[in-house]
C-alpha cells in the first residue's frame, strides 16, 4: 500500500485501464480478472468517485507489476440498483466474463441479493460500500465479505458520544429499505444499552428518495423529542435538513446522523448544513497522516478532483483483494475464502482485518460535530474510531449468523 508512482503514469495508465474496463474483453490465463458492479447512474454522487479511487488503486498495482507477477483486470457493469439488474449483471461477470470474484454494490438490497447469488455459484463477493447488518449477520454466508463498517458499528459510534447526555427521548427517521431499517434497529438497541429509561418517542420511515420531508419533520416534532437519530442521506437529507431548519426542529435538540459528514452528501448541504449535529463522515481535507496526504493529492492529480469516501472505500478495496491473492498464491474460491477469513492488511487509516466469525472488516470511521465554513459544510471536533471497538459482539453473531 505504500508503493507510489509517478502521477503522468497514474493518469495515463488510469486512462488506458478504463478503455479496457468498459469494453469485453477476451478471458486470458496471463491476466487477473475480477468483476465489480455497483448503481453508477442512480447514485452517481457516490459511485463515480468510489469508481475513480478503485481506477487509481488499479493503476498503481499494475503500475507496480500486478498481482502474483500478473496484470490485475477489472471488469466493472452497472448494476441499475435493483435486485434483477444486479443478478443479471453478477451471472454475466461470472459466467461469460470468467471473472474469480465480484467486488462492489451501492445498495443493501442489491448487496444481498449479489451476497446470496455469490454463495449459490461459489464465488467471493466483497461488499465495498453497503450496510445493512443482515449482509453479514442474518443473511451473512461463507462467501461473502465486507469492508466499509456497517450500520451496528457505525451507531454504536454515535451513541457513543452521548451515552453520558442523559437524554431519554428519542425520534427515529430513516429510509424504509434494509439500510435504514437495520439502522433504526442498531439505534434502538445500542441507545437502550447506554442510557436507562429510554423512550422512543416517533419514529417515521420514508420511502427512499420520496421523502414528505414536512409531514416527516411535522411528525417528529409533535412527539417532543429531546434527541433525533436520522440514517437518511442524499436527496431525502438535504430535504429533512432544509425542511427542519425552517421549522426549528433541531434548536435545543441532540441531532446523530448517520453518513451525514460524507462529503458526498455534505456538499450538497451547503449553507444549509445544520450546526452542531453528531455525525459519522470523512474529513478527508484535515486527516494530516502522510500516506493519506499523498493519496489525496495524486488523487487530485488524476481526477482534477477532491476525493469523496466512496474514492478511499473503492481504493482499498482493491488493495485487499490485492492482499487476499497474494497470500492465497491463488485465485482459487477456497483458497480466498480461506485467506479472506481473518486476513490483515494495511489501509491508508492503519491496519484493518476481516474478522473470520462474520467477515466482516475492522475498518472504521470518523465522528464529529457539523459547522459551515465560507458557506459549506465541515466535519469539527472529529476523530477516528477503530471499526475493532465496535464490532457486533461475538454472542450476537453466532446467534444471528446462519452457522
Amino acid at each position: 500500500m505504500n508503493e507510489r508512482i509517478g502521477f503522468f503514469g497514474i493518469v495515463l495508465t488510469t486512462l488506458v485501464l478504463t478503455a479496457s474496463i468498459a469494453t469485453t474483453a477476451k478471458a486470458d490465463d496471463d491476466t487477473i480478472r475480477i468483476g465489480e458492479l455497483s448503481s453508477y447512474a442512480r447514485y452517481a454522487a457516490f459511485n463515480v468517485p468510489y469508481r475513480n479511487g478503485w481506477q487509481m488503486a488499479l493503476a498503481e498495482i499494475n503500475t507496480a507489476g500486478g498481482v502474483l507477477g500478473k496484470p490485475l483486470e477489472i471488469i466493472s457493469r452497472d448494476d441499475g440498483g435493483t435486485a434483477g439488474t444486479a443478478v443479471r449483471v453478477a451471472s454475466e461477470l461470472l459466467l461469460r466474463e470468467k471473472v474469480s470474484l465480484i467486488f462492489g454494490t451501492f445498495l443493501s438490497g442489491t448487496a444481498l441479493t449479489v451476497s446470496d447469488y455469490a454463495n449459490q455459484n461459489k464465488i467471493v463477493f466483497l461488499a465495498t460500500t453497503p450496510l445493512t447488518d443482515a449482509l453479514t449477520l442474518g443473511s451473512g454466508n461463507r462467501h461473502t465479505f465486507r469492508l466499509r463498517p456497517n450500520t451496528y458499528m457505525q451507531t454504536a459510534m454515535l451513541v457513543d458520544a452521548v451515552e453520558t447526555s442523559g437524554i431519554t427521548k428519542w425520534a427515529i427517521v430513516a429510509p424504509n429499505y434494509a439500510y435504514g431499517q437495520s439502522a433504526a434497529a442498531s439505534f434502538k438497541q445500542l441507545i437502550m444499552a447506554a442510557i436507562p429509561g429510554i423512550e422512543i418517542v416517533a419514529e417515521q420511515y420514508p420511502p427512499l428518495g420520496r421523502i414528505d420531508a414536512s409531514a416527516t419533520i411535522a411528525a417528529i416534532a409533535q412527539a417532543e423529542p429531546e434527541g433525533v437519530f436520522s440514517a437518511l442521506f442524499g436527496g431525502d437529507l438535504v430535504a429533512f435538513t432544509r425542511e427542519g431548519n425552517a421549522q426549528n426542529l433541531f434548536e435545543d435538540r441532540t441531532i446523530l446522523s448517520l453518513l451525514t459528514g460524507e462529503p458526498e452528501w455534505l456538499l450538497n448541504l451547503g449553507r444549509n448544513t445544520p450546526e452542531g449535529w453528531i455525525v459519522t463522515g470523512y474529513p478527508w481535507a484535515q486527516i494530516d497522516s502522510p500516506p493519506h496526504i499523498a493519496f489525496v493529492e495524486n488523487y487530485r492529480t488524476a481526477f482534477n478532483d477532491t476525493p469523496r469516501l466512496g474514492s478511499l472505500l473503492g481504493y482499498t478495496a482493491v488493495y485487499a483483494i490485492k492482499a487476499a491473492i497474494e497470500a492465497a498464491g491463488s485465485i482459487e474460491t477456497e483458497a480466498l475464502i480461506d485467506t479472506f477469513e481473518g486476513l490483515r492488511f494495511d489501509t491508508l487509516v492503519g491496519r484493518t482485518e476481516f474478522r473470520a466469525i462474520d467477515h466482516q472488516a475492522t475498518f472504521g470511521a470518523w465522528v464529529g460535530t457539523l459547522d459551515v465554513e465560507r458557506g459549506n459544510g465541515v466535519m469539527r471536533n472529529w476523530s477516528y474510531k477503530d471499526g475493532a471497538r465496535f464490532m457486533t459482539p461475538e454472542g450476537d453473531v453466532r446467534a444471528r449468523r446462519p452457522q
